[in-house]
């Protein structure tokens, strides 16, 4: 059985030095060996256990999914987009050293990187400190504040990126909060896919993509949230409202083998429309392991995609994965 490699999952170490800047800051609560909150001053966000800092249990996790590779990025709490740059860099720096420390000794896992992508100067030195030091990638959030991914600096970034062939993935965070997206989750099953579609279509609208080289290897998580499934009326109100978004040098359809999605959709129906619209060559394994919203096994929906034939669904586990890391087949 063909092995994966997984595009899409996250990292907290156990433990950091005190993070600068004003309160509140993230810190780990370590509970017991196996299990941690993280913590925001007194505030609890996320249980995790050992998975998220113990290399061993990876690995062992990943065996038994048939997981080739990993990459692993940063849990998204820690970009501190809201920082002034120098103390947001501090922490980047802190964040991308112990990331490595997890990383160094076993190949089949993969570090991107975080940058204080507030500052563009600052961002692309961290980007190159931490290439330089091992890093294969780099993640960064859809968007800064009310900035987004088609922000002067944001788009200098990312032509920094594509010129060293430096892979990003682009993960969304900060969502909107009201007493309406508090309830269910809905941050999270409405805000999450809403954020990322809007990030995408703010590249296209943006005119990210006509600007920058199309050497920028750039993926989106969760599917691209609901990108795919609304590029036709994307199309029809570039075609039948050009003088409010014609803002773009060709209709959205026209750019979607500018950028990749994972595969953590969960159900084969919807991984086909990603495969039909998008492209199956634009399509990865990502897992979002090892947090409980993620998928295990991990490629489960590509496996049972029978209407996959065997050469698209080897593509979706591993082979569109080399390309976009530019790696070769041996880790």
């Amino acid at each position: 059985m063909t092995s994966s490699i997984d595009i899409h999952s996250h990292s907290v170490p156990k433990g950091w030095p005190e993070l600068p800047g004003a309160a509140p800051n993230p810190w780990l609560d370590v509970r017991t060996e196996k299990d941690a909150v993280i913590m925001i001053g007194s505030k609890e966000f996320r249980r995790i256990d050992s998975s998220a800092w113990d290399a061993e249990v990876r690995l062992a996790d990943m065996d038994a999914d048939n997981v080739e590779r990993q990459v692993i990025s940063p849990t998204p709490v820690f970009f501190s987009y809201d920082k002034d740059p120098a103390e947001a860099s501090a922490i980047a720096r802190i964040f991308n050293d112990l990331s490595l420390e997890i990383t160094a000794e076993h190949p089949r896992l993969i570090s991107f990187c975080q940058v204080p992508l507030q500052d563009t100067d600052a961002a692309c030195t961290e980007l190159e400190r931490s290439i330089a030091n091992g890093h294969i990638g780099v993640e960064i959030g859809n968007h800064i504040g009310d900035r987004d991914l088609d922000d002067e600096g944001v788009v200098t970034f990312l032509q920094h990126c594509a010129s060293l062939g430096v892979p990003v993935f682009v993960h969304p965070w900060d969502m909107a909060n009201s007493p309406r997206l508090n309830r269910w989750m809905a941050q999270w099953l409405t805000g999450m896919p809403a954020e990322t579609h809007l990030s995408i279509l703010a590249m296209v609208l943006g005119g990210v993509f006509d600007r920058v080289s199309s050497d920028l290897r750039i993926a989106f998580a969760h599917g691209g949230g609901s990108f795919a499934y609304w590029l036709g009326r994307m199309d029809n109100a570039w075609k039948h409202r050009h003088d409010v978004i014609g803002t773009s040098e060709h209709p959205p359809s026209h750019y979607v083998d500018r950028f990749s999605v994972d595969s953590v959709v969960f159900s084969p129906w919807s991984l086909r429309i990603l495969v039909e619209t998008l492209g199956v060559g634009q399509v990865m394994v990502g897992s979002d392991y090892p947090y409980p919203l993620g998928e295990r096994p991990a490629a489960a929906v590509v496996r049972d995609a029978e209407y996959l034939q065997p050469a698209d669904r080897d593509r979706v586990l591993r082979e569109n994965a080399l390309t976009y890391l530019g790696l070769t087949t041996e880790p």
